[in-house]
């Protein structure tokens, strides 16, 4: 056995060096891209409405259908690719998500397209749940950090890419084309993608845990559409008090059915480690304080700096650029010093960068404004691959496929909690000083400067929680 090679899955492996492995890993990340790129549907939702006539808070739906399924569906499908294989799951996903793209650009209705946004979310927990995973088992553990961030490299230029190539095909074809430009990215890596990880072994195969598996879809679902719908408490809507309640019951029920269980789909002893959650926290709190860039950031450029929508698209797209850049330098640095050095540094970072975005000015010179989202994706970047780091380290072999999801899960549950605290938070500063006098320019500026000089120093807090080795230092086999 080559003794840079590793065994997963029953298959030895050996880390990427030929010009076939290179290509394996290439199309891998072909159809990783395929989730990241969603960032796409963003620039669409002015056609969206328009086509079918609709408010826009309307539009919300198009993204709540989507999150809702894959957030609440990520880890037991992560679980499905423990049991039966990664490389099984991940072809499967592409092969759904082929279809709910079609579908979706072929909707007649809004209706139908909140439906078949339902299926792509399916598509999407498929793919993204066993990718850590997939793209860990191409190389040995001792370069675990540095797969890590080649998957974090992937991630970021899909999403930097998304918004750029959604204005192109919606001015040219309409909101259609920000889902069927996938179909064929998604087929070319499904058709041409060989040598992944087979059956696994006869032993790690076991019972589906379906009880837990319910449960935990039903409270993730539940909670983030009471996450969506508290801030309309204030307006007699109680039904995020009821979701809240759901969520509640159905994550203690699954919290206690997995201490139970005999093959559970997380090992819930992770958690009773108080450095695994906070590490775990620390990333959810890590990007919902990044979200406030794509949520709040867009109304500056457009509507104070005098952008076009494609430079203002750019500059956006500036901090995703720098977290692709960034992230292969992270997985060495991490494998060099260790995910507990990093993660605090990169944290720092983004605490910085986005602190300065909270000193934009309209007359601010696009090159600052970019610098600043600049070193916020490189801190992002950066604390991304440390943290996944970390979590993979804890979980055994056995179960990458959920540690994976996890990593990704606390992701999409910071961006849903996001959307609504920061929200509530910009509207609160803004409301109080037209108050006390302020103009509504005046009044957005200080809310803007107000919000990402609170997310600035969150995050660099964050760096706080994950300062600790974890007391998994080795994988556990």
């Amino acid at each position: 056995m080559d003794p840079g090679a590793t065994s997963i899955n029953g298959a030895v492996v050996a880390p990427p060096s030929t010009l076939r492995e290179r290509v394996r890993l290439a199309l891998i990340g072909l159809g990783i891209s395929v989730v990241p790129l969603d960032t796409a549907v963003n620039i669409a939702f002015p056609d969206i409405t328009g086509s079918f006539g609709l408010p826009i808070p309307m539009i919300q739906w198009v993204v709540i259908c989507y999150v809702l399924t894959h957030a609440g569906l990520m880890l037991a499908f992560g679980r499905v690719g423990d049991m039966w294989s990664h490389g099984r799951v991940f072809r499967v996903g592409l092969l759904w998500s082929i279809a709910a793209f079609l579908l979706c650009a072929a909707a007649p209705s809004f209706g139908w397209l909140l439906f078949f946004r339902f299926l792509q979310g399916i598509g999407a927990g498929l793919i993204i749940s066993c990718a850590p995973a997939l793209v860990t088992s191409l190389y040995p553990e001792a370069r675990r950090s540095h797969a890590l961030g080649i998957f974090t490299l992937m991630f970021a230029l899909g999403s930097a890419i998304g918004p750029l190539i959604g204005g192109a095909l919606v001015a040219r074809w309409g909101w259609p084309a920000v889902f069927w430009f996938r179909a064929p990215i998604a087929l070319t890596s499904l058709l041409l993608l060989r040598g992944l990880p087979g059956r696994v072994e006869a032993r790690s195969v076991g019972r589906f845990d379906i009880w837990g598996a319910l449960l935990l879809a039903v409270g993730l679902a539940s909670l983030l559409l009471a996450i969506n719908r508290l801030p309309r408490l204030a307006e007699g809507n109680y039904l995020g008090l009821a979701m809240l309640a759901a969520a509640s019951a159905s994550l203690a029920g699954f919290v206690w059915w997995e201490g139970r269980a005999s093959q559970p789909i997380i090992q819930i002893r992770l958690f009773r480690s108080v450095r695994f959650a906070l590490v775990n926290l620390g990333s959810a709190l890590m990007y919902l304080m990044t979200f406030s860039v794509m949520l709040i950031g867009p109304y500056f450029l457009v509507r104070y700096t005098g952008l076009t929508l494609f430079q203002a698209g750019f500059a956006l797209a500036s901090g995703f650029i720098a977290m692709a850049a960034a992230s292969p330098v992270a997985g060495a640095l991490v494998a060099r010093l260790g995910p507990e050095w990093i993660a605090p540094l990169g944290a720092l970072a983004t605490g910085i960068g986005l602190f300065s975005v909270g000193g934009w000015q309209p007359d601010t010179p696009t090159p600052l404004m970019m610098l600043s989202l600049a070193l916020q994706g490189t801190g992002t970047g950066f604390f991304q691959v440390a943290y996944m780091e970390i979590v993979m380290a804890a979980s055994p072999l056995a179960h990458r496929g959920v540690a994976g999801s996890l990593s990704m899960l606390t992701r999409t549950i910071g961006v849903v909690t996001g959307a609504a605290a920061l929200t509530l938070g910009f509207q609160a500063i803004e409301t109080a000083a037209l108050a006390a006098g302020a103009d509504k320019t005046q009044a957005f500026l200080t809310a803007f400067h107000g919000m990402f000089r609170i997310a600035g120093i969150v995050a660099a807090l964050t760096g706080i929680l994950v300062a600790w080795p974890s007391r998994a230092s080795k994988p556990k086999r």
